[in-house]
This record gives structure tokens, C-alpha cells and sequence, in this order.
């Protein structure tokens, strides 16, 4: 009896062992949360370039139909947005009216959208400056042109996910400015906390800058390899950032870029392969590196940076932490996915022909990443538990008519002008971080999903940091802190139906013609 307890306690310890051998081989990164407080298992963000919710939307649901151009026909149920007038259209406060640019005019001049002058634009609530200031003057551009916009014959993708789908027309860039503080927003809710390692900007980067600690322009990231070396300027970022959050509740993640990953060959001189990523001619024959630094948020935090473009060390670790750090080329999306590996939270950002923005893109290339993109995620299994929100970064200056609630003042007198000539943007309380006036220009937000409400527009309040909380709160994360705006974002909560039981709807369509299939 006794060698049979002895027998018996011997094989217990020898359990335990083994249970604890075989933990200690698995890297604690490899350990997902998957608990979430709704049915939403996968986030995909696509995050395209520069676009105001006029400059699509402006006209919806309302296409002209002209012959040749794909035809849009909106369901009869369509709820209004707020877009232009009537009057707006005809006797315009600015001096020019809005007009509507067809498929042929889909290639534009890239406007004027930096942190001032974008402000100046609105003028007070006037809105009537925008060909003075946010109208592109270069590259003999009429500055006329910022008044244009699509309707559903052009954007007609767009417009369909909208008529099938979600979307809201009170969502706002979290403050002013171009791409990069719109991107570093999306993923921390706080531009404050800039450090440049150079702080002698080129007169030609005028716009850019930081001030008073604070990122209000395109400025490349310290912690990579491939970020501008002509001026020697770059800038790094304080504090967390979603990434950080996710990676404590061991949730999968990754930002994934179109031409991210540098050649295979490795030649030691990290230029010389930089020089050489990957690189398209747009529609408007211009060639551009499909990546660029700029517009990869995580890159300006150390904690979560990948500085030398390393590649993930195997399919099954996408999502999880090695030494490519969750930062990822575009592709090792779709080998994560197919592998039934697709993590939990993805950022897409497309290659620079296809990111839509304005010169180096043009709406009709920019429908062929996003359609290719959502047909190929309806197709995997787990669409069933899946959500895409489709934005955009940044305005562009393009018209807007509507003005932005101030929800965070500054009152930097060399670069504030929201409220006129002197106005500046309000007066920041004590203790409160300057040149975050926001909230910013209006701009689009779609949520393509089987749990997603139908041919829906939202009218709450959101802004670009609404996204982090839908993150922060669906896998319980807590929030940023240090005065991120994810404190006050309103929610998108009101674009999901998680009511009923749903089934898996999808819609697939055509990314030429924005037609569905």
C-alpha cells in the first residue's frame, strides 16, 4: 500500500514537472487574451490618406449618373446626412462654390493642410476661407479646386459599403494638421510628448515643426532606419501608445504597411536598401516609395518601433512580440490570415499609389486596396467575428462645411488662428498641453461588419481617438492617460447592433467600378 502512494505522489510530481517544463518553452508573447466585451473578435483599421466628409460625401446619396460612369442608385430608405445644401452649393460663403469632379478629374493637386493654415480656413466659424489658405497654389494649381468633390459615379465603393453598412457624418480629426499628427492620434490620442533630435527645421519644412513639445507637422521618426537623413531631422514620441496597452493584456497586434519590408538581400548599408523598397508610378506619373516613414505611427516610440525593418521570425508569430516587434510589411497580413493567424487588432496602411491621397494618388486607385482588401477579409472565417473601420487621416484642406467642436483649446499666438486673425483657439486651461486645437476637420468613418447596422448614419460625436477607446474598451485595456483624448472620445458603439444574432453578411465588389459583383 505504501509503494502504491509512493507510485501515485511520484507520477503527481512528475505532471507537474512536465506542465512546468512545457510553460517554460512557450514565450510568454505566445499567450493570447481573446476575451472581448462584445462578439467583435478582429479590429481591422484601414487608414488612407486625406479626404474631408464633404469631399466624398458632400452629395450623398445623390450620384449625377452620367453616361459612362458607374451608376449609383440609393436605396429609397437612405438616411440624410449632413451635407451641402442647396444653398451651400449655389451661394457659397467662400469664393468659390463647391463643384463636383467625374472620374475623368479624379486625379487632384494636393491642398494646403497644415496645422495653421487649415485653422484659418474656418475662420472663426465662418468657414469661408478655405481658396485663401488651404487652396493649393503650386505647381499651377487653382486654389478654386479645394472646393471640389466626388460623388457615388467616382467614390461609388464607398458609397456602396455606406448604403450596406455603417457610417457616421460628426467624426472629426482629434486636432489640426497633416498626416502624421493625424496618424500618431489613431494610436495614442496625444501629439504632446515630441522630442527632435534636430530642432533647426529647414525653411522649406515652415509648416512642420514641434511646438511646445507638441507634433504639429510631418516630421519622419527617430527609430527607423529608413526615416529622411538630408536635414537630419527627426523626432521620437513620449509615453504609451495603444500598442503598449494591447501588448500588457497580451492581445494580438500589428501595424502593417505596404512596402515595409526592405529587400531580402541584406547588404549592411541600411541606405542603399532603403533607397531601394518598393516603389509604384501613380495614375498622375509620379513614382513614390510605397512606404513611408512618416506615416507609420508606432515608429516614433522606442517601445514599439521596429527600426531595422526586421521580418517576423515565422508566420505563427505575427501578432505577437519578437524581433519585428509587431510592426510588419503589408503582406505578412494576408500569410497571419491565411494561416488562420490574423491577430486581434490590425492597422492597414496601403502602399502610397493606393493610400487615395491627393497628387500622388487619386480615388479610383485607392478603391482598388480597399475593396481588394474587404472582398479578401469577407472571405476568411473570421469575418463572422470581425469589424473594419475604413478613415482617413487627415483632411487634405479640402472644404468642409461644417465647424469643429473645441474640445481642446491652445492659445499659441504664433500658430493658433482658429478664431480669426488673433483669435487663436480658444484659451488652454492650466497645465494643459498647447497646439492640440482640435477637434480638427470633419472626415469620413465607415464600420464594415456582419455586426454593423444597415444603411446607417450616425449623428454622436467622434473623433479619431473614438477608435482607441472601441479598442481600449472591447478588450479591456484601460485608457492611455497624460491627457490622451481618448478620455473624452464619444463612442461608435451606436454603429453596431449586437442585439440579435446576425447573419454573416457580406459585399462583395468590384474595385474598378465600385459595383457590386
Amino acid at each position: 500500500m505504501r509503494n502504491k502512494k509512493l507510485l501515485t505522489i511520484a507520477l503527481a510530481l512528475v505532471t507537474i514537472l512536465l506542465t512546468f517544463l512545457n510553460n517554460s518553452l512557450v514565450p510568454a508573447s505566445a499567450v493570447t487574451n481573446s476575451f472581448t466585451t462584445t462578439p467583435i473578435k478582429h479590429l481591422v483599421v484601414i487608414f488612407q490618406e486625406n479626404v474631408s466628409f464633404d469631399h466624398y460625401f458632400g452629395s450623398y446619396p445623390t450620384a449625377a449618373n452620367l453616361p459612362g460612369e458607374p451608376k449609383f442608385l440609393a436605396d429609397i430608405h437612405t438616411p440624410s446626412v449632413n451635407g451641402l445644401s442647396e444653398g451651400l452649393l449655389t451661394k457659397n460663403p467662400n469664393s468659390a462654390n463647391p463643384f463636383r469632379l467625374d472620374r475623368s478629374q479624379a486625379i487632384t493637386c494636393d491642398m494646403t493642410h497644415a496645422y495653421t493654415s487649415e485653422q484659418q480656413a474656418y475662420n472663426g466659424g465662418l468657414l469661408d476661407k478655405f481658396v485663401q489658405h488651404t487652396g493649393s497654389k503650386y505647381n499651377h494649381c487653382n486654389p478654386n479646386q479645394v472646393m471640389g468633390y466626388f460623388d457615388g459615379n467616382t467614390v461609388t465603393a464607398v458609397w456602396n459599403y455606406a448604403q450596406h453598412f455603417a457610417m457616421t457624418d460628426n467624426f472629426y480629426e482629434s486636432t489640426f494638421g497633416p498626416s502624421t499628427p493625424g496618424h500618431i492620434n489613431l494610436i495614442s490620442g496625444q501629439t504632446h510628448g515630441a522630442l527632435p533630435y534636430n530642432t533647426k527645421i529647414p525653411p522649406s519644412f515652415k509648416y512642420d515643426g514641434v511646438k511646445n513639445g507638441t507634433l504639429i507637422g510631418n516630421i519622419d521618426p527617430k527609430f527607423d532606419d529608413c526615416s529622411s537623413k538630408i536635414y537630419n531631422v527627426a523626432v521620437a514620441m513620449e509615453g504609451k501608445n495603444i500598442g503598449n496597452l494591447l501588448n500588457s493584456k497580451s492581445v494580438t497586434w500589428g501595424w502593417f504597411s505596404a512596402g515595409f519590408k526592405l529587400p531580402s538581400i541584406r547588404t549592411g548599408n541600411i541606405t542603399k536598401e532603403c533607397d531601394s523598397r518598393e516603389n509604384h508610378t501613380s495614375t498622375s506619373n509620379i513614382t513614390s516609395s510605397n512606404y513611408y516613414p512618416d506615416v507609420e505611427p508606432f515608429q516614433y516610440y522606442n517601445s514599439t518601433a521596429n527600426p531595422h525593418h526586421l521580418s517576423p521570425t515565422s508566420i505563427a508569430v505575427i501578432g505577437h512580440t519578437d524581433q519585428a516587434n509587431h510592426q510588419y510589411d503589408l503582406t505578412d497580413f494576408w500569410k497571419a490570415a491565411k494561416d488562420g493567424n490574423m491577430p486581434s487588432v490590425s492597422f492597414l496602411k496601403a502602399a502610397t499609389y493606393q493610400d487615395g491621397h491627393p497628387e500622388i494618388s487619386d480615388p479610383l486607385a485607392e478603391q482598388s486596396f480597399v475593396v481588394n482588401v474587404i472582398n479578401g477579409i469577407e472571405n476568411l472565417p473570421e469575418w463572422n467575428t470581425t469589424a473594419i473601420i475604413l478613415t482617413w487621416d487627415d483632411s487634405d484642406g479640402w472644404y468642409d462645411h461644417v465647424m469643429p467642436p473645441i474640445m481642446s483649446q491652445s492659445n499659441d499666438k504664433t500658430n493658433d488662428r482658429l478664431l480669426g486673425p488673433q483669435g487663436l483657439c480658444g484659451h488652454a486651461l492650466p497645465n494643459a498641453y498647447q497646439d492640440r486645437c482640435g477637434y480638427g476637420p470633419r472626415i469620413p468613418l465607415l464600420v464594415i461588419s456582419p455586426y454593423a447596422k444597415v444603411n446607417f448614419v450616425d449623428h454622436h460625436l467622434t473623433d479619431q481617438t473614438s477608435i482607441l477607446r472601441f479598442i481600449e474598451d472591447n478588450w479591456g485595456l484601460g485608457r492611455i492617460g497624460n491627457q490622451s483624448f481618448d478620455a473624452k472620445a464619444g463612442s461608435i458603439m451606436n454603429m453596431f447592433d449586437f442585439t440579435t444574432s446576425h447573419p454573416a453578411k457580406k459585399l462583395y465588389l468590384n474595385p474598378l467600378t465600385g459595383l457590386e459583383k
